[in-house]
Parts: C-alpha cells; structure tokens; sequence
C-alpha cells in the first residue's frame, strides 16, 4: 500500500521491503539530526498491522510467544518473536495492549505468514486475529517529541520514541500537524547508532535470538513452554550461539556504503580471504559517519579489522562472544 506521503515535497522512495513509503525528503542528515533532538515524524505505514481480540488473548499469546505477557499491564510496549521449532526467528512483533484488544506492528508483508500461523493455532481460546493494515498506518514519534496524540488512538512508547496506530484515513492530515517528516533512512540510521535488530536484515533463515542481543528484550527465559524453547534453554545455559552481532565503523572515504550481504572479512587476511560474517545494514549518520551492523562467528577476535567487501571496517561488540 503506497504511502499518500510520498506526494510530500522531496520525497524520494525507498527501496526493498521499504518501498512504499519514502527514504528521505530531500535532506538525510538535517531528517537524522531532527529526529535525534525528538522532533518531526516517521512514515511507517508499509508495516503489517495485526489485531487480537477476545478475553483469553493474551494468555494464548503467551503460549505462542517468547515474551511473557500473560499478565502485559494496559498500555505497556514489549517485543517479542515467533520461532520455529528449532529456535530460528521466523517473525518479531512490536506489541502494546490497550485493554481490549492486543496491537502489534510487523515486518512489511509479513502479515499473511503471521495470521495464517495464528489461526492454526487458535483451537478452543477464545481468541479473534485481524490484518488490520487496510485500516491502521505506524507513525513514529521520536524520543523527546512534544508532538500531539489525537485522542483515542492507541500508543506504544519505548525508549526510542512512540509508535502511534492511527487510523489511515488520518495520516495525510496527522502529518500536516506533526512536524517535519523523516524519511526511513534517518530512522534506520538511529536504529543502527542503537544497535536494534531488524528482521530480515539482521537475521536469515538459520538466525537464534542469542546472536543478535535479543534474549531479554524480546525473550523472555523464566516462562512456560514455547516453540523453539529448547534450543533458546540449550544455548542459554549449555553453550554459545555460533555468530554475533557486531556495530561497525567503516571507512568514511569510500564513496559506496557495502549492501546487505556483503562478506565481512579479517582484513589481516586481504579481501580473497576467508568469509568470516557478513553486513545486515549500512547507513549513514549524521555524525558517526558511516556505520553498520554485521554477524560475524563467533570466534572472530575482538579487536581485529575487518574488511566490508573492500571497505576497512572496526567492530565494537554488541553481543559477548
């Protein structure tokens, strides 16, 4: 669903999963810098939109979920993933419950996947699911802002700021009244500098929770029985997961930012070396320069340089090896 605020001046789009809303309005940094002071707005409309009604919601949940929410207080945003049977991240939502109805934001078109799995799974709960994309638009609010919230719309605050489920006939006269737009690129650099985890950027189809920080913040290991809680248990109290996430300076004289899947390598080792990890997202700040995110092996030292493709990168760890 193509964002209405892509006819704002400047707007360029996105590109990928992205692409129906706008990258930038013609300034990436003074956007970043904005966001940065909590100023300005976020177009996140392209989001998946799920709803779950019913009075034995969030205890079904909590069956299905890595987070404990069984008890999730009104208005109280939490995270959490799906995992397959063998611990891999199949879906993450961004979730807040409003006392009624449990809200969560997704990946772009992941919703389908996301519903068609709950409704397996419903069986005599008292449990209702809906796509409500077609009828609800994400809008981020950064930390700090001021900007209203019309009434009655449902809010999830986090450190980071506030994402609003705001009725999509609402939006093009919402972003008239909430200050300079951010493109998605200003936002994605501050969820770089923060070191957050994005699905189908920092994880592939073989990812666990413990590579990329999530256990606590989106995994909650002192509740009941999960799908993939096994391999959570084992890796959390037997070993190590095999890769880790890594925050990257890269080399500010290099005109290309290395994309998504670009081999990381020891750069002892000169770019025909042995493939070691590689990027899951490369941005540039408005004043770290350029930066990105990278799984790497786990064993890979601390203090060694890596090369991004052929771009010199340094790492600073996220995740403990």
């Amino acid at each position: 669903m193509k964002s209405p605020l892509l006819s704002l001046p400047g707007a360029v789009p996105a590109e990928g999963v992205d692409e129906q809303v706008a990258a930038h309005y013609g300034d990436l940094f003074r956007e970043q810098r904005a966001l940065a002071d909590g100023t300005g707005f976020v177009d996140l409309s392209h989001r998946g939109v799920v709803a779950v009604t019913g009075e034995d919601r969030l205890s079904w949940l909590h069956l299905l979920l890595t987070q404990h929410v069984t008890d999730l207080p009104a208005g109280h945003a939490t995270e959490a993933l799906i995992l397959s049977a063998h611990g891999h991240i199949e879906h993450a939502l961004y979730l807040v419950d409003d006392g009624t109805t449990t809200w969560a934001h997704v990946e772009p078109g992941t919703q389908d996947a996301l519903l068609a799995y709950l409704e397996s799974m419903k069986f005599f709960y008292r449990v209702e699911t809906a796509d409500r994309t077609d009828d609800f638009a994400v809008v981020h609010l950064p930390a700090g802002s001021i900007a209203e919230v019309p009434e009655g719309v449902v809010v999830r605050e986090t450190p980071y700021g506030r994402d609003l489920f705001l009725p999509r006939t609402d939006l093009e006269s919402y972003a008239e009244k909430a200050g300079p737009p951010a493109g998605l690129l200003a936002y994605e650099a501050l969820r770089v500098e923060h070191h957050r985890p994005r699905l189908g950027f920092e994880t592939d189809h073989r990812t666990i929770p413990h590579e990329l920080g999530w256990i606590g913040t989106a995994v909650h290991l002192q509740k009941g029985c999960y799908r993939g809680q096994e391999t959570v248990a084992r890796v959390q109290n037997l070993g190590k997961p095999p890769r880790r996430l890594v925050f990257l300076h890269l080399d500010g004289s290099e005109v290309h930012l290395p994309p998504h899947g670009a081999e990381l390598r020891l750069a002892d080792d000169g770019p025909d070396g042995r493939k070691i990890g590689f990027i899951t997202t490369s941005v540039r700040h408005h004043e770290l320069g350029p930066i990105a995110l990278g799984l790497v092996k786990r064993n890979v030292p601390l203090d060694a340089r890596l090369l991004a493709d052929t771009t010199a990168a340094a790492q600073e760890v996220v995740v403990e090896p």
